[in-house]
């Protein structure tokens, strides 16, 4: 029952995405999400836009889980990056304010192709993951309620890949825009209803969730707090699709986007990280990432809403993520024309890679989307420098900190091997996860502040 009801709502889901998709596009409203009439996003749609693309389906899933091992402390750690909204649009009104018109737009003018070139890889690897960790997801899901099909994992995110793809390639960020809304809307609904009845349950107490310490105790919790803190400067301006955003509205409509897409968000993520809390406390074992846990703990139509909002939140981020894709290789890199069928040749190979990525497993490729947080780390120094005091930044200066930033994301996702081990301190993966940011924000700093000189009345391009 449960699993015929998931499979039939999430299908009306993706024909009414569908139906949402804007019939003609052009390619600024592909590119840039203008209207059909050339008009910008409106505040509404902005504000669900960035929601519903950064309480995407791992992003949940992480909340419940560290919920359920590091009790409110892992989850209040989590929620700490959706602070990124308030950074996030910080910077971005810091480059508007000085004429640029993207990230790359400002680095570019500082550090040349070299220097957008780092940041433009980072950037990629992080789109690539937000495409293959969601699909997981998916898979997960699919693979729980449907036990007696051998291979419902690889086919549902196979069809799942193919029908994001077929409306998110018709309209491009348009499309993202438009079916953003309808998602949000859906899940808000869907999974404010769950919550509602997890909080009206007999076993349900508001305080021993609050104050709950999860199975492991919630020390690596608050570690991991004080990581979310180190990263959340950087943290937004490494995800492209919230700096892409940060630039489609004028500044007055983006500002009171990213602080109401910030409080919205946040509540979602403690909300939902409340049923992982409520699984330890409920003494139930972690079975399926949670998913197999949940599944003997609440009533069928309880179980079915989590999923479905799951689901919701997996398919809204795959069109924004190859939406920005697009716009990537497309208008910053050069790699295809600046046409419809440019952009649609990028998002179809950022979706294969993505699938073909499933196929690896998924507990490393999970670690791998945490450690973008740390690859992003170079940009703290480089955007307080010479954004916020307006120093100008030596090109060695900022390598160095990209050679940091890089080193310390892959001393952490390599932890597990001897050459990692014998370099990282002993400890708890959160607490070496610490460390690394600490060093490589030492070492971003030193570099920056030795190479940084007084503004001067212009600044040539890096060659």
């Amino acid at each position: 029952m449960t699993a015929s009801f998931v499979v039939a709502i999430f299908a009306a889901i993706i024909l009414a995405s569908l139906l949402a998709a804007p019939r003609r596009v052009t390619v600024d409203g592909f590119f840039g999400g203008q209207s059909e009439t050339g008009q910008a996003p409106k505040l509404l749609t902005l504000v669900l836009s960035q929601v519903t693309t950064w309480i995407f389906a791992r992003s949940l899933m992480n909340a419940a889980i560290l919920g359920y091992f590091y009790g409110m402390a892992g989850t209040l750690a989590y929620a700490a990056y959706y602070g990124s909204f308030l950074t996030g649009g910080f910077v971005v009104a810091r480059l508007r304010a000085g004429g640029a018109e993207s990230v790359q737009d400002w680095l570019g003018t500082r550090f040349g192709r070299l220097g957008t070139g780092c940041y433009n890889l980072v950037i990629a690897l992080r789109l690539l993951s937000e495409v293959f960790a969601n699909l997981i997801v998916v898979g997960l899901i699919f693979s729980a309620v449907l036990p007696e099909i051998a291979l419902a994992k690889e086919l549902s995110i196979a069809l799942v890949a193919l029908l994001g793809l077929a409306y998110s390639a018709w309209g491009g960020l348009s499309a993202a825009l438009r079916t953003d809304v309808l998602q949000m809307a859906v899940f808000l609904v869907v999974f404010t209803v769950a919550f509602i009845a997890m909080l009206l349950s007999p076993s349900f107490d508001l305080g021993a969730v609050l104050t709950a310490q999860g199975t492991s105790g919630s020390y690596n919790g608050w570690i991991l707090m004080a990581v979310a803190a180190l990263q959340v400067f950087s943290y937004p301006v490494h995800d492209p699709v919230m700096m892409d955003r940060g630039f489609l509205a004028d500044e007055k409509t983006t500002r009171r986007s990213f602080f109401h897409a910030f409080w919205l968000s946040a509540l979602c993520i403690i909300a939902f990280g409340m049923f992982g809390i409520q699984a330890s406390l409920a003494g139930a074992d972690y079975e399926g990432q949670l998913i197999g846990t949940w599944a003997g703990m609440f009533p069928s139509w309880i179980f079915a809403a989590l999923l479905i909002s799951l689901l919701i939140s997996a398919l809204s981020t795959l069109d924004s993520a190859l939406s920005s894709a697009s716009r990537l290789c497309v208008e910053e890199l050069a790699l295809a024309p600046r046409s419809l069928n440019g952009g649609r040749a990028v998002m179809i190979l950022f979706m294969l890679a993505g699938a073909a990525l499933t196929l690896w497993g998924n507990a490393t490729l999970f670690d791998a989307v945490a450690v973008s947080g740390t690859a992003s780390m170079f940009l703290t120094p480089v955007l307080i420098v010479g954004l916020v005091m307006g120093r100008t930044v030596a090109l060695w200066s900022y390598l160095v900190a990209f050679g940091a930033a890089l080193i310390g994301a892959t001393l952490y996702f390599a932890r597990a091997a001897d050459w990692a081990a014998a370099v990282l301190p002993e400890g708890h993966k959160y607490e070496q996860l610490l460390a690394i940011c600490i060093i490589v924000l030492i070492v971003g700093f030193v570099a920056v502040f030795a190479g940084a000189r007084r503004p001067a009345e212009e600044v040539e391009p890096a060659e």
